[in-house]
């Protein structure tokens, strides 16, 4: 799979406009400030959750694809014959 730009920058200014506009729009009270700080959280995290699920996919952790016989060598060398 290769890299592309166009779902990163999607999403980023998907989840800059939530971090970044939104708070703007919190009506004045006296939670103001951890509204927009929730907002400002949450926005970023989601953002990072996003952004480590869209890199885990281009370099996914499958282990190597040995043959049989690399396995039957390594076993021999190890001291732990295998029966065939």
């Amino acid at each position: 799979m290769a890299a592309s730009i166009a779902p990163v920058l999607i999403f980023t200014i998907l989840w800059g406009a939530v971090g970044i506009a939104f708070p703007c729009f919190v009506p004045t009270g006296p939670n103001r400030g951890i509204l927009q700080v929730v907002l400002i959280l949450t926005a970023f995290t989601c953002w990072l959750f996003w952004l480590c699920c869209y890199m885990a996919q281009m370099n996914p952790l499958i282990g190597p694809k040995l043959s049989n016989k690399t396995i039957l060598m390594m076993a021999q060398e190890w001291g732990t014959p295998l029966e065939q």
